[in-house]
Order: structure tokens, then sequence, then C-alpha cells
């Protein structure tokens, strides 16, 4: 084999391989035993605007006897007792929001790196041919020597 014969060795990297059976990671996926799926249920059930509604309808059965204590009553229902349930499920559907766009462009970077891949393989081929039609020309100048 001369040197000019010599051609690159196209090694992929294992991961290429491990990547197909995988897709992209989900907040969901995380949540795995009894615990996990439990505690996804509650956080979906708790972090939803419905529980909000419900937790404000609940909290003003106890506004008219903060209304009676006066002010500092009044100020006290609000902070401990509106604004830490009714906040805390309108946090959570905000969080929730947040958790499905960070998946959605978590599927999107997987894409983008699926199709990055695809095209540097095609180079790879690409490159392979080109060494072989190289190897032919050079082949047929060295032969007209």
């Amino acid at each position: 084999m001369h040197n000019w014969q010599m051609q690159y060795e196209h090694v992929p990297h294992p991961r290429i391989l491990k990547r197909k059976s995988e897709a992209a990671p989900k907040v969901t996926d995380q949540a795995v035993g009894f615990n996990g799926r439990l505690a996804l249920l509650i956080t979906k059930a708790v972090g939803s605007m419905w529980c909000a509604y419900l937790f404000a309808a609940f909290d003003l059965l106890s506004l008219p006897a903060a209304i009676r204590g006066g002010i500092q009553s009044i100020v006290s229902w609000v902070a401990q007792t509106f604004l830490q349930l009714v906040l805390l499920s309108i946090i959570m559907v905000g969080q929730n929001l947040q958790s499905q766009a960070a998946d959605k462009r978590s599927e999107q970077t997987y894409a983008d790196a699926e199709a990055i891949l695809h095209e540097c393989l095609e180079l790879q081929r690409h490159l392979k041919a080109q060494d072989e039609t190289l190897a032919q020309l050079i082949e047929r100048v060295s032969g007209s020597k």
C-alpha cells in the first residue's frame, strides 16, 4: 500500500449507538417507585389553578373572623393563611409550566443533536467517497507515468 492510498477510518463514538435506544429525559420520568409517583400526583393536584381557587374559597371562610379581629388579624390572615395557601398553588402552576417548557427545550435540543449527528455521519460518507475517488485518480496518474 502506498502512502497516498492510506484512507481515514471513521470509528464512531460508543455514545452514537447508545443514544438510539434513549429518548430525551423528561421531568415526569424522574418519578420512580410508589413514593415518587405519589409525590408527582400530589404535586400535580396541588399545583393546579383549581386547587388555588379551592384554597382561596376555603380561606375566605375565615375572613369574616379576621375582619372582626381588627387590622392585626387581617394582616395575619393575609400573610399566614391566604398568601401561603393560595400563592403556593399558583407558584406550583408556574413551576409546572416552566418544567413543561424545559422538557420541550430538552426534546428540541435532543432532536437538534440527532440532526447534527446525522449530518456528521453524512460528511463521513462523503469524505470516504472522496477518498475512494482520489485514490482512483492517483492510481490513474501514477499508472500513466
